[in-house]
């Protein structure tokens, strides 16, 4: 059975872990402040599509159901893991349990897989007594920002592998702006960012009750959509689509917008939360590699071909880190990484 840590039993044990971290720490050798760890730290990589880099090939683990996470073989955390050690840090990754269309809940319940593909195990249980490390991003399919996509775009409400749907049908996709501005699309917005917010919190704290020596490590979402919204008037090159398709460059800064408060919710969750936690803020060092900067995108067009291809056809990236964004994500985690690590 699961344990809850949302009891007051269970926030005490995890303030007691904390507080024997704490215990240990200071008891540790005089010399040992300010140096790389010698041993191996054991790792647990969580998170959904943006930690599983969808779109990026080869997958890994194509002939089992987690095939559906679509995984990439060189995902940001394994190539942070190869960068962290040209340094001498060394990460016993225990787990990489990182998987596409994951929720915040499915950290501590099954995952449902697209297409009746089955169910996987909630992400903790990757987390060990011994587990040192964890690193992850979730918090954009619970806010539903793939349903907000398709409330602002007609093409993405056409059949497709982008799961969900629009907010509301029934409002029409080019008056989205006002939508989420005003009325029913403001409250529901709100009520999804409390729903994150709470739900990141309890994450947070399951993290420091399942393995209570861990640092913790939320990463937050690469920038998508430019402060110059005019560049998203050109398609990128090789590229006859444009980055966001067909939803109006009027709608692209509440878009953005958006965005920025999920990150910022993001960084005052690690922020507040009991023993400390740390945050990779992407969106701030990522505004030179949206989706709308043509060559230097580290974000793939919601209609541009991704690397991925299912029954001899390309699947679209739908706003998702290209290599080059990959990248930007493994050296922004690996430097705060090794920053922890050096504490």
């Amino acid at each position: 059975m699961r344990k809850t840590t949302k009891s007051p039993a269970a926030r005490k044990l995890t303030a007691s872990a904390v507080a024997l971290g704490s215990c240990l720490a200071l008891a540790g050798p005089a010399g040992s402040a300010g140096a790389a760890p010698a041993d191996p730290v054991p790792t647990v990589f969580f998170g959904d599509s943006y930690t599983a880099n969808f779109g990026i090939s080869p997958v890994n683990n194509m002939d089992s159901e987690r095939g559906w996470c679509f995984q990439a073989t060189d995902n940001y955390p394994a190539v942070a893991t190869r960068s962290l050690a040209d340094k001498s840090i060394t990460l016993d990754v225990q787990s990489d349990v990182s998987c596409g269309g994951a929720l915040v809940h499915d950290f501590w319940q099954k995952q449902e897989l697209p297409f009746g593909a089955g169910e996987l195990p909630a992400q903790q249980d990757a987390l060990k007594q011994d587990t040192q490390l964890t690193v992850g991003s979730l918090g954009g399919n619970t806010l539903g920002f793939n349903r907000i996509l398709k409330q602002c775009s007609d093409e993405l409400r056409k059949p497709s592998l982008l799961p969900g749907d629009p907010v509301d049908g029934d409002e029409p996709a080019a008056k989205c702006g006002e939508f989420f501005e005003t009325g029913d699309g403001k409250q529901w917005l709100d009520d999804q960012f409390e729903r994150v917010g709470g739900e990141l919190e309890e994450l947070l704290d399951r993290i420091g009750y399942f393995a209570p020596d861990a640092k913790r490590v939320l990463v937050g979402y690469p920038r998508l959509v430019p402060e110059a919204t005019t560049k998203c008037l050109t398609a990128a090159p090789g590229q006859t689509q444009l980055p966001f398709a067909d939803i109006p460059q009027d709608v692209l800064p509440v878009l953005d917008q958006i965005q920025k408060r999920l990150n910022d919710a993001m960084k005052k969750v690690a922020a507040d939360a009991e023993g400390g936690a740390d945050f990779v803020d992407l969106y701030a060092g990522t505004g030179a590699n949206t989706a709308c900067d043509g060559a230097d995108r580290g974000i793939g067009g919601l209609l541009e071909d991704s690397q991925l291809e299912l029954l001899g056809t390309k699947v679209p990236w739908y706003g998702h880190p290209n290599a080059k964004g990959r990248d930007i994500q493994a050296k922004q985690v690996a430097d705060k990484v090794e920053e922890i690590l050096n504490r």
